[in-house]
């Protein structure tokens, strides 16, 4: 297991940015593929944005493509969400997650084994 711990989230008017931190601590951060979900009210969880253990490959949900970007640090076992030209419904509590799995990447829950207690995001209009 992994213990993720999520930052950065807020309150910011539609248009604006704001940029989620998740760090990583328990095993080797570097081999594993991490990502990013959210769940709005009543919602179900969703797929934002993952990355695979060396940062090569990235994948994004087409609601947050060309806003948001997925980056990591494996020095600092930190990984990050940037979000740009942020909109009303992207208002939600947003989650960091660890593959099960050494060197997979995946876009489902299911490839994920550890998750974060999440970091709320609310974009006013």
């Amino acid at each position: 297991q992994v213990q993720l711990v999520e930052s950065g989230g807020g309150l910011v008017q539609a248009g604006g940015s704001l940029r989620l931190s998740c760090a990583a601590s328990g095993r080797t951060f570097s081999n594993y593929g991490m990502g990013w979900f959210r769940q709005a009210p009543g919602k179900e969880r969703e797929f934002v944005a993952s990355i695979s253990w060396s940062g090569g490959t990235t994948y994004y949900a087409d609601s947050v493509k060309g806003r948001f970007t997925i980056s990591r640090d494996n020095a600092k076992n930190t990984v990050y969400l940037q979000m740009n030209s942020l909109k009303p419904e992207d208002t939600a509590v947003y989650y960091c997650a660890a593959s099960a799995t050494i060197r997979i990447i995946g876009t489902t829950p299911s490839v994920f084994g550890s998750w974060g207690q999440g970091t709320q995001v609310t974009v006013s209009s």
